[in-house]
C-alpha cells in the first residue's frame, strides 16, 4: 500500500473514546465479581474457571494499568486491587508461581501500577517476584532462565525476554545495578541462543523435549515482542545503541514475516495463550516508537490493525474477535478480549503526527 492511499488518520479523542469504551466492555463481559478476578470465557459458562490461568491476569492488570495511565482515574486501581486479591485466594494465597514467566508478567504489570500511582505495595510485590524469578536461572543449556520450577533444562525466550524487561525496569527506577548485570546477561544468554544472527528472528525455546533441540517452527508474535522490548530497555539503562539497534532490527523483521503486505493485519495465531499473542507484540512496538517515533511503518501497522478490529473484529457486544478482521468467536476467551485492548490502549498512546518511514 502506497502512502497516498492511506486512510486519513483517527483522530486521538477517538482513539482514546475506543479504548475506554473497550476497557467497558471488558468489565461488562468478563468481570466475575464473586471470585474478584476476569471470567475465562465470554459468555459465561460454567467451568470456564475450573482452570484458572495466572498469566492471562497478569496482563488484564496491564491492560488496566494502560487505562489508569491514560486517565488517572482512581477506579482502574480499584480494579487492580481486585484482581490482585483475587489472583492471590485463587493461587493459595501467594503471588509466587511455578512458571516463571508468569511471575515475570505479574512483576511487570505491578511494576507499571507503582510507575503509575507511588504506592509501595506494589514495588513489594514486584521485588518478592523478582527474588524468586531469579532462582531460574541455572547452568543447564549454557545458562538462561527455566521456563518452570519442575522443568529446569527448558530454555525459552518466553522466560528470558520478559526477566531481561523486568530487571532492567527494576535498575532504572531503583538502581540496583545487580539487576542491569541479570538485565544483560538473561539478554546475552537469549541473543546468543534464541536469535537468528542473519534476521534477528526470534524463536520460541530450546531442549523442550529434552533432546536439545530449537524449536525453529514455533513462530510468534511474541516472542519478537519481548526481545524487542529486552532491548529497549537495555537502552534505556546503558545507553548502548547496540541494543535499541537489535529491537529495530527484530521489530522489523516481526513487521515482515508476520504482518500481511497487502493489508498490514496481523494474523490469527490461534487458541489459549496464542490469543495474547499479537498484543504483546504491539505494546513493545509502541515503546520502540516512544524511542523511534519517525518508524511511521510500524506506527501505521499499529493503526491499521486497531482500525479492523474496531469496524470488524467486534460484535455489537464489544467480544472481540482473535483475528482482529472477525469475525468474533462463539465463545470468546479472555486472552483474545486482553489482546485486542492492549491493541486498542496502545493505538490511543500513539503519536498523532504522520511523521515519514525510516528506511
Amino acid at each position: 500500500m502506497n502512502r497516498t492511499d492511506e486512510p486519513a488518520r483517527t483522530s486521538p479523542y477517538i482513539r482514546r473514546g475506543r479504548a475506554e469504551t473497550a476497557q467497558e466492555e471488558l468489565l461488562y463481559n468478563f468481570w466475575n465479581e464473586e471470585l474478584g478476578i476476569m471470567n475465562q470465557l465470554a459468555p459465561f459458562e460454567p467451568g470456564c474457571n475450573d482452570h484458572f490461568v495466572y498469566w492471562w491476569h497478569a496482563h488484564a492488570i496491564d491492560a488496566l494499568a494502560d487505562g489508569y495511565e491514560r486517565t488517572k482515574n482512581a477506579a482502574y486501581l480499584e480494579r487492580i486491587d481486585r484482581i490482585i486479591e483475587g489472583v492471590r485466594r485463587l493461587n493459595r494465597g501467594t503471588l509466587l508461581h511455578n512458571y516463571y514467566d508468569d511471575m515475570e508478567w505479574m512483576a511487570l504489570a505491578l511494576l507499571r501500577v507503582h510507575d503509575a500511582a507511588k504506592r509501595e505495595k506494589d514495588r513489594k510485590d514486584a521485588t518478592v517476584l523478582w527474588e524468586s524469578i531469579k532462582t531460574a536461572w541455572n547452568g543447564r543449556m549454557g545458562g538462561g532462565m527455566a521456563w518452570k520450577k519442575d522443568q529446569l533444562d527448558y530454555k525459552n525466550t518466553p522466560a528470558n525476554a520478559p526477566a531481561s524487561i523486568l530487571a532492567s525496569r527494576l535498575y532504572q527506577r531503583f538502581g540496583d545495578r545487580g539487576d542491569l548485570e541479570w538485565a544483560k546477561r538473561i539478554y546475552e544468554w537469549n541473543k546468543a541462543n534464541l536469535v537468528d544472527p542473519e534476521t534477528g528472528f526470534v524463536w520460541d525455546g530450546m531442549n523442550r523435549l529434552g533432546d536439545g533441540k530449537i524449536d525453529y517452527d514455533w513462530e510468534y508474535t511474541y516472542c519478537q515482542g519481548v526481545f524487542a522490548g529486552a532491548g529497549i530497555e537495555l537502552y534505556r539503562s546503558t545507553g548502548n545503541a547496540a541494543y535499541l539497534e537489535d529491537a529495530i532490527r527484530t521489530a522489523k523483521t516481526a513487521a515482515e514475516r508476520f504482518a500481511d503486505p497487502d493489508t498490514g493485519l496481523l494474523p490469527d495465531e490461534g487458541k489459549d495463550d496464542c490469543g495474547l499473542f499479537k498484543g504483546i507484540l504491539v505494546r513493545y512496538w509502541r515503546e520502540l516508537l516512544l524511542l523511534r517515533p519517525e518508524l511511521a511503518g510500524i506506527r501505521r501497522l499499529i493503526s491499521r490493525n486497531a482500525e479492523a478490529l474496531w469496524t470488524t473484529g467486534r460484535s455489537e457486544r464489544g467480544l472481540i474477535a482473535r483475528a482482529w478482521t472477525g469475525p468474533v468467536e462463539a465463545k470468546v476467551q479472555l486472552c483474545a478480549q486482553l489482546s485486542g485492548l492492549m491493541l486498542l490502549e496502545m493505538d490511543a498512546a500513539l503519536p498523532c503526527a504522520d511523521e515519514e518511514e525510516a528506511n
